[in-house]
């Protein structure tokens, strides 16, 4: 009863910081929202009457200005949304472009009969997100033609022409270079990343469970799945709570024993003194040597009823019987510090070849200067080496703390998020949020609650990465050691 009540003030002490931190969110879209319509209506009432043609015609413009590639470019691509929107290509019988977004709010209306066949919901939906990104992208290059028109006058202006598609070439292979880079990492972002990401939400607001399943056709729930987190009905309101409070609880002990742990013992290697430095460190380094899944399901044979281990102790006389240390354990909380301890054998070397190579870095004139000064080693060791290690290892702690957050394989292979939860929940008591989302999705076919936890997941995973990075000293000085 204690663990959960640390649990639930734990999780209530991590809501309230998500709603600061969306307060600061919603704050900075509105003011983004207001100067984006400054901008626009300033550069409309500045510019001249090209400019304001650019508006309904893309590339006018840089016709106007000589720019005849670049204006074609842009007509091109206008006509060709025009096209995409009113002529609604179809894959499968099920239409893009303006119809994709009527059947978008409906997901399909005919269940289908010997006649005619049933509407797809899941891709009218997949249509109609895939239509609403297009929009998206048609409206960053609508801006981007305005932007071109605008510059085309501005240089017309002050240099008596505009550049030429040669010269505009020329800038992004040279002061442009970092837009010829990143657009393609945002096309594909966008593709495989966003928009799958869009879609899961989408999920999330539907019905499709395990019983609506192949031709059933789906409907829209509104926020009926989220307020089921919160209502503590069923399972997923039963079972959040503890689970989030688990998943915080084990990526706080599973990030920091792994960081400091890594830490205390590169600088216990890198101690003058010490022999067969180059022994120790591969040592430890042969944990990660072997691929992580068979160093868990070697773990788990270990620990087994049956395995080595029972066994040892069993020959020694401590016990007269095997423990159950894993999934069938009867003890909850030796499962997880089992979990933690083995989590730590496996993560610890990473930061321990970090740390070897950060102490190789440190300046020596600080150590001497220290030593001038009458420091002793505690002194030095707390006032430079680490915040020096801190400093550096900012970003990796941050980036460890979200893979834990998301840490699959350790829990699925060790415990597979057993022992059991009272119950008879799906969530057991050492599922992590992303273990549970794995479960209502492949193996309980409930795909709407597997996209709530998937956006439970981001939200936590998004606002503990952009906190603690903006808050630290990496972020605000990051020229403090350079």
């Amino acid at each position: 009863m204690q663990i959960e009540n640390h649990h639930d003030n734990l999780v209530l002490d991590f809501f309230i910081g998500i709603g600061v931190f969306f307060k600061g969110i919603a704050v900075s879209f509105i003011r983004g929202i207001k100067n984006f319509f400054v901008t626009f209506c300033k550069r409309f009432m500045d510019g001249g009457f090209p400019v304001k043609m650019s508006h309904l015609i893309m590339g006018f413009g840089n016709f106007y200005y000589k720019q005849i590639i670049k204006g074609f470019i842009y007509l091109v691509f206008q006509a060709g949304f025009i096209a995409f929107m009113v002529l609604c290509p179809r894959v499968n019988d099920t239409p893009f472009g303006y119809k994709a977004l009527v059947n978008f709010t409906t997901l399909g209306t005919n269940p289908g009969d010997i006649l005619s066949k049933a509407d797809n919901s899941m891709l009218m939906m997949l249509f109609g997100v895939v239509t609403m990104g297009i929009i998206v992208l048609f409206f960053l290059l609508y801006l981007g033609s305005l932007n071109s028109a605008y510059k085309a006058e501005c240089d017309k202006r002050k240099n008596g022409r505009a550049l030429t598609f040669g010269e505009d070439i020329k800038l992004l292979m040279d002061n442009n270079f970092h837009v010829t880079l990143l657009t393609p990492t945002f096309i594909g972002v966008s593709v495989f990343t966003i928009m799958p990401t869009v879609f899961m939400i989408f999920i999330a607001f539907t019905n499709f469970d395990s019983m609506h399943q192949g031709e059933i056709l789906l409907d829209w729930v509104g926020f009926e799945n989220i307020a089921a987190l919160f209502t503590r009905s069923g399972e997923i309101g039963q079972r959040f709570l503890p689970v989030l409070g688990w998943t915080l609880t084990w990526t706080v002990f599973a990030t920091f024993t792994c960081y400091f742990g890594g830490i205390f013992l590169g600088i216990m290697i890198n101690m003058k003194g010490v022999r067969f430095k180059v022994l120790w460190r591969t040592i430890f380094i042969l944990t990660i040597a072997m691929p992580q899944f068979v160093s868990l399901l070697a773990v788990r044979a270990l620990l087994g009823e049956l395995g080595p281990f029972n066994i040892l102790l069993m020959n020694l006389g401590i016990t007269s019987e095997p423990i159950s240390f894993l999934a069938n354990s009867d003890n909850v909380l030796r499962t997880r510090i089992t979990i933690i301890l083995t989590n730590f054998w496996i993560g610890v070397p990473y930061t321990l070849l970090m740390t070897t190579g950060i102490l190789m870095n440190i300046p020596g004139d600080l150590y001497e200067a220290a030593r001038i000064d009458g420091a002793g080693k505690f002194k030095i060791l707390v006032k430079i080496t680490m915040p020096y290690i801190i400093f550096v290892t900012t970003p990796y702690l941050i980036s460890s703390f979200v893979g834990n957050f998301n840490s699959f394989n350790v829990i699925y292979l060790l415990t597979g998020g057993g022992p059991r939860a009272p119950g008879g929940y799906v969530a057991g008591t050492t599922d992590l949020l992303v273990t549970w989302l794995y479960k209502l999705s492949i193996d309980e076919r409930e795909y709407n609650l597997g996209a709530v936890i998937g956006i439970m997941t981001f939200i936590c995973t998004s606002v503990i990465t952009l906190i603690t990075y903006r808050r630290s000293k990496a972020y605000k000085e990051e020229d403090a050691f350079q």
